[in-house]
């Protein structure tokens, strides 16, 4: 599990360019799928079969895309203009390393040096438009040739185990998700499932609204990473969940309801084995599960996340047991469906 979330984690999948993730995926799970397909969307769709049909058509869900840079324009003296694709608080951009284009070209996050900055300027944080890619190049002219408009620009990929079993790295928001996926697909099921690897989460769960669509799913397991707030200066009444308390089993968050008894079944089957978990204590954030849930008329949703600190930015932070137990009890989820269990 670990190693194949390092390799997603390097991967550059900015929302609407997630290619290099998808045929990552595609190469692993292939061998195992008894079909795939990939959508206008650019969602990849894998069915499974198991040791049991279950009644109910059950889907599990996660994304490949990461929040990210895209280029919109040049400066004449040959820096790349950009903007976010996704949430990034711009505080985390300035001097930052940044891969540019399909190339993957090294490039840096700059600004006006402190020394030029009025009090006004200094006191406040940049807008976008005040920052600038510099990949190296000295005019205009070789920054369009080096770099199109619409590239996408993804976080330097420096991934570190470090601490009390923590890892840092870009883009555990989603990967997380899709590693677990990968290593179901790669195992014996307990039941026929299909999985759906989305796109364009980060910009508005593009992605799964095509992909619910289109497998029709009675049941949904989606997969996620979400918001840790177990840092400083931020009190007890405003976290929203931590890392290292446990897997995240959310019972609403900013766009869905959780079914209940979905979210009943997963917190006993989590305290059946061992499996320590949370939930959110505050309603914030959003996962695929909002569009699923509205697909046709309507699936019976859950969701488990792991806890990220830094989300969004290129430092994410995770408890690599959590990753585990992440996958661990998706597999359990899968078993009670399979024995009817789970109404």
């Amino acid at each position: 599990m670990l190693d194949t979330l390092k390799t997603l984690c390097y991967l550059s999948g900015v929302s609407g360019a997630e290619d290099e993730v998808r045929d990552y995926i595609l190469e692993r799970v292939m061998p195992h799928a008894d079909e795939l397909f990939s959508d206008a969307m650019g969602n990849l769709i894998v069915f499974k079969k198991g040791a049991k049909t279950p009644e109910r058509r059950l889907m599990l869900c996660a994304h490949m895309d990461e929040v990210g840079l895209i280029v919109t324009g040049y400066t004449d003296d040959g820096y790349l203009r950009f903007d976010c694709v996704g949430g990034i608080d711009r505080r985390v951009l300035i001097g930052k390393r940044v891969y540019a284009g399909a190339d993957r070209l090294d490039g840096v996050i700059g600004i006006k040096a402190y020394h030029l900055v009025d009090r006004d300027e200094e006191e406040r944080v940049p807008k976008v438009d005040e920052l600038y890619i510099d990949i190296g190049c000295t005019d205009r002219q070789q920054a369009e040739r080096t770099v199109c408009l619409g590239e996408r620009c993804v976080f330097y990929d420096s991934i570190v185990e470090f601490g009390d079993g923590f890892l840092k790295a870009k883009a555990i928001d989603d990967r997380v998700g899709c590693a677990a996926m990968v290593k179901l697909i790669e195992s014996e099921l307990p039941c026929d499932a299909y999985f759906a690897f989305t796109t364009q989460e980060e910009v508005g769960t593009r992605g799964a609204k095509t992909a619910a669509y289109g497998v029709r799913p009675d049941v949904t397991l989606v997969l996620e990473g979400t918001t840790a707030t177990d840092v400083p200066d931020i009190g007890e009444g405003k976290r929203i969940c931590s890392a290292g308390d446990g897997v995240v089993i959310p019972f609403m968050d900013g766009g869905t309801l959780y079914d209940r008894q979905l979210y009943a079944v997963l917190t006993r089957i989590a305290d059946e084995n061992g499996i320590k978990h949370q939930t959110k204590r505050r309603i914030a954030g959003g996962t695929d599960a909002a569009a699923v849930q509205r697909s046709r008329a309507g699936v019976r949703t859950a969701a488990i996340a792991c806890a990220v600190r830094n989300i969004h930015s290129p430092a994410s932070v995770g408890k690599i047991s959590e990753f585990e137990d992440l996958l661990r009890l998706a597999r359990l989820f899968m078993e009670e469906l399979a024995r009817g269990d789970s109404d």
